[in-house]
């Protein structure tokens, strides 16, 4: 699950005059205070925020984003960015992967796992979420990030992998087995997620212990989710919905993970013989992307045999 660290992320308000305003709205109206920690938990980072550091990540990494033609779409939800890597030299550019960040992250962060994906002859779409990287707006909810991916499937694809980190792996799975109503399913033949949550359930869970929610104001938090999506929360298990797809599935994540637990991975391979979980040791949440071992890994599964990945 995610811890209440990584939901402390998704706020970006004083965390007491957070408590305190939903403590008083709750007597009053639970409805409209469920509504409006909905639209909290679904509000982006600021971009203008960003650490030194990460500004300088951004900087180095210009010229890798310089070789990306730059796709600007329109699902339902709004406008979002797809960037396109043609394979290295003398790659030929046979199947495409679709690269998929995690919350608060953005493509440029995906770049070790672009580049063995291109190496192996592949053409790699990355994919800026809602309100991350070169998308537009402040807001992300599981409905916008589907969409965004059947969206950037009907222009871009078809995508023989899909390759998701943390959010963006319960996105891919998400979006593969067409849990969004009215959006039909993504065709991916294979699925790789990388320290990726297994039930939604604890993420909104841990967002509302951390805001301090009361019994009315969760409820109501809760039933945003069947409002927006068509399904209730309790829909938005990785392992069930991974044991109704019947593709091949790689789960790596790291033991020592502190923002999605190990224990989830575990709890995704319970959905069946065709999900394989490997673990990177040492990696943590973030560090697993651009740890050489996830690349490999990566690379080597998503050019894989099909008879070889469906009898892994």
């Amino acid at each position: 699950m995610i811890e209440q660290n990584e939901a402390r992320k998704m706020i970006s308000f004083p965390l007491q005059l957070v408590r305190g305003l939903f403590a008083i709205a709750e007597p009053v109206a639970p409805r409209l205070t469920g509504r409006a920690a909905f639209a909290l938990f679904c509000r982006t980072p600021n971009p203008r925020r960003a650490s030194q550091r990460a500004r300088e990540a951004l900087r180095a990494a210009g010229p890798f984003m310089m070789e990306a033609r730059r796709h600007w779409l329109t699902s339902d939800y709004g406008h979002f960015v797809c960037h396109e890597f043609r394979p290295h030299a003398g790659g030929r550019g046979w199947s495409t992967a679709l690269v998929v960040h995690g919350w608060g992250s953005r493509s440029e962060h995906m770049r070790a796992i672009i580049e063995e994906l291109r190496g192996r002859g592949m053409r790699v779409v990355a994919l800026d979420m809602p309100g991350h990287g070169a998308s537009a707006g402040r807001r992300l909810n599981m409905a916008m990030a589907v969409a965004a991916v059947k969206t950037a499937e009907l222009w871009l694809g078809p995508f023989s992998v899909m390759i998701g980190h943390s959010l963006g792996g319960a996105v891919i799975v998400n979006a593969a087995v067409g849990s969004i109503e009215g959006i039909a399913p993504v065709a991916a033949e294979r699925l790789v997620t990388i320290a990726a949550p297994n039930a939604m359930q604890h993420v909104f869970d841990g967002f509302a212990r951390h805001c301090g929610l009361g019994r009315r104001t969760r409820e109501a938090f809760y039933a945003e989710v069947e409002y927006v999506t068509g399904q209730p929360l309790r829909a938005f298990e990785g392992a069930a919905q991974l044991a109704r797809l019947p593709v091949p599935v790689l789960v790596l994540h790291a033991p020592d993970d502190r923002e999605v637990a190990p224990e989830d991975a575990d709890a995704l391979c319970r959905a069946g013989p065709h999900v394989e979980r490997r673990w990177v040791e040492g990696a943590g949440h973030r560090r697993i992307l651009a740890d050489r071992r996830t690349a490999l890994q990566v690379g080597e599964f998503a050019v894989r045999p099909a008879f070889l990945a469906a009898a892994q």
